[in-house]
């Protein structure tokens, strides 16, 4: 235990910081072998760059392996923390190292929080050499990093971990000796470590965090502890929302969210939206859902509601969280207020299924374009009437003859 006390000076998450690529999971498709990442690495030919993606999905790591695999002298600063004075510092110390010929990686969490002339007065050491900037950002760096920096970096996107990848570093952890948990007897299904990997969320972070807490809790002094699904809940609820969003519950809180604005209930919306957004589900993911809910339950009674569910995306997409939070409250309160009709859902519906059943009949000659002589002299166009062209309703047939008079919308 002496061993557990030391290592626990640090959290659990830092510890286990992988520090090479045999022990880095996920993002297979920018570090895999043969990725480009990966090679601009193998081979020493680094430039700038900026990771985008949530977090506890290696940004970090990544910057810290990149460091040790070049052999690379590492800065790193936080945007949140530093501005132009710690900037300044950075920058010296790598002139210093630049003429021993060793390079720097000048790694900036968060980038997204500096402003414009922070931002400006990184360029001109990115553009002469003296660091590689490599920038990490939850947010879309065409939103928030100047069009000059991010034209001078590569942009690598970072994805949630899956839960096999949690799974994996979740293992490692409980059987590392020196790093990890190791030397604590620690009695846990696989039951309840895919349970641990799901409600993590794909963060590395707040599945280690959980489990440290869980482990922390039922070892005391013994040495030894048996964690339970209980006991992975409980932990998680200290540090992270439970937020299941594999399994029923998740759906279960969608349904609840999508027909609570149906029954026009803005209330019952609002705090199915909030049981969501507070348990970390991805803000997009609402959006969309919310946007889809605009065209199908509200449609032409309301079509507003398109327009501000619309815009609600947008702002999810440049805020992120939490800021975003009041934008998918005025959408889901609008669509639970608004009028609501499903009449363009079940007329596409129906178009659908004449057209999969229908889709040998031909386009009507009269509505064919004729781009060459040849389709004009055997009939395509002849006889269209440009509606334009007439004040009176232009008397056309626009469906095939076999489903002339056929009504999708129901007036």
């Amino acid at each position: 235990m002496s061993q557990y006390a030391n290592n626990n000076l640090s959290p659990l998450a830092d510890r286990m910081r992988p520090n090479n690529f045999s022990e880095f999971f996920g993002q297979e498709e920018i570090v895999g072998a043969g990725k480009l990442l990966r090679k601009l690495i193998d081979s020493d030919q680094l430039s700038s760059l900026i990771f985008w993606g949530p977090p506890g999905t290696g940004k970090t790591t990544l910057a810290y392996i990149i460091a040790a695999q070049t052999k690379s002298e590492f800065i790193k600063i936080s945007a949140v923390m530093s501005g132009k004075e710690e900037l300044k510092k950075s920058i010296e110390r790598a002139r210093v190292s630049l003429r021993l010929g060793v390079r720097t990686i000048l790694f900036i969490d968060e980038i997204h929080r500096w402003n414009k002339a922070q931002q400006d007065a990184l360029l001109p050491y990115v553009e002469n050499g003296t660091i590689i900037l490599i920038g990490a950002t939850t947010e879309n760096p065409s939103f928030e990093i100047i069009g000059a920096l991010l034209s001078r970096s590569r942009v690598f996107i970072l994805k949630h971990l899956t839960e096999v990848d949690i799974k994996e570093i979740i293992i490692r952890a409980i059987k590392d000796e020196k790093r990890g948990l190791g030397v604590i007897k620690i009695k846990i299904s696989n039951d309840v470590v895919e349970l641990l990997a799901d409600l993590s969320g794909g963060d590395a972070r707040v599945a280690l965090n959980g489990l440290e807490l869980a482990v922390k809790a039922k070892s005391k002094n013994k040495g030894e502890a048996t964690i339970t699904k209980e006991d992975i809940k409980e932990a998680l609820q200290r540090t992270h929302l439970v937020f299941d969003k594999q399994g029923e519950e998740f759906y279960n809180l969608i349904s609840a969210l999508h027909k609570s604005m149906r029954g026009s209930d803005p209330d019952a919306a609002l705090y199915w939206l909030a049981r969501m957004f507070e348990g970390g589900a991805d803000p997009l993911y609402i959006a969309r859902r919310v946007l889809r809910f605009a065209a199908e339950d509200v449609g032409m009674a309301d079509s507003r509601a398109l327009l501000v569910t619309n815009a609600a995306f947008d702002a999810c997409h440049k805020l992120g969280v939490p800021e975003c939070n009041v934008h998918l409250a005025e959408a889901v309160v609008y669509c639970a207020l608004a009028k609501k009709s499903n009449q363009l859902y079940t007329a596409y519906l129906a178009a659908a299924e004449d057209a999969r059943n229908t889709s040998h009949l031909g386009v009507p000659i009269h509505l064919r374009n004729a781009p060459t002589k040849f389709m004009k002299n055997i009939g395509y166009g002849k006889g269209y009437k440009y509606n334009p062209d007439f004040e009176e309703p232009v008397e056309q047939e626009y469906l095939p003859k076999e489903l002339k008079g056929k009504k999708y919308l129901k007036k």
